[in-house]
Parts: C-alpha cells; structure tokens; sequence
C-alpha cells in the first residue's frame, strides 16, 4: 500500500473497512496518523465541524484505542455475545490528490451491517477519507462517516462504522 496514488489510496480504503469486518481491531488502528481522528457528524454533511454541534463520535487515537481494548475485553458485557459487520463499500471516488504534499481526500458510499445475536443493524451513508504519507506508509488523519438520517435516534453501534 506503498503507492500513493489512485487505484492504491482505493486500495488503502477498501482493506481499511476489511481489517475491520475480520475484527483486526489493532491492525485497523495502526492505519491512523497520530493525530488521526474518526468523527461521525449528528447533522451527516450539514455539519462543517465537530466543535460547533454535537457529534454522535469525535475520537483521537487515544479514545479510539480505548474502544478497541474494551471490545478485546472478555468482561465486556456488550460483547457477549460477540458484535461482527460487514462493510459493503461502492468504488472510493478521489475528490482531492496532491503527490507532492502526500495528502488525499476520498468519498466512499457504503452500506454498513452489524449483527450481535439475533440482532442485525443496517445504516448507510457515505466515508471521507483524508488520507496522508508519512514514513510509516499511508495513513488515515480524518475518517468521517457521514450516515443518511444521522439525526435520528439510532441504536448503539458496538463497533466501527
């Protein structure tokens, strides 16, 4: 995933949503920056910023491996039984490319389905994604998740969208 280019930053957002539909919770984490954050709007793509409104989840890497080391918890009573998804993701369109800063910005409508039990979630909406290299490789510095109907009252989403 050397390749800053197109077909390897759709690449890069693809094997994102797989890491984290086969539960690689660390591996996933290890693709953002360090100053890397995950940020899912309540208002969807009304929303210019996270500090002007709510957010339904503006996380840095801290809280974000918070989530991942409660999700590996065996006393983690909302993971008994364990939560899986499926990530089912359209082509990545690349809105933004600059080689020569190292930065990119992707969009990536998906369907997103997390099942726990006889239980099964289903939102849509679409990713963007501003990926940037460094010497580690590609890496995300913002993931944000814009749902359709983020303002609704939505049940509690046990892993990553």
């Amino acid at each position: 995933m050397n390749e800053f280019n197109e077909m390897g930053l759709c690449d890069f957002v693809a094997r994102e949503a797989s890491l984290l539909d086969d539960g690689r919770f660390d591996e996933w984490l290890a693709l953002f920056a360090e100053d890397g954050r995950y940020w899912v709007p309540l208002l969807g793509r009304a929303q210019h910023d996270a500090q002007s409104h709510n957010s339904i989840a503006f996380e840095d890497r801290l809280l974000l491996q918070l989530r991942v080391d409660r999700l590996k918890d065996p006393r983690a009573h909302s993971q008994h039984p364990a939560s899986r998804c499926q990530h089912v993701l359209q082509n990545s369109r690349v809105e933004q490319l600059d080689v020569d800063a190292g930065s990119a910005t992707l969009r990536t409508p998906f369907l997103y389905i997390e099942a726990r039990g006889e239980q099964q979630l289903m939102l849509a909406g679409s990713y963007h994604h501003v990926l940037v290299r460094t010497p580690q490789g590609t890496r995300i510095q913002l993931k944000r998740v814009d749902l359709l109907g983020a303002e609704r009252a939505l049940p509690a989403v046990q892993l990553f969208i």
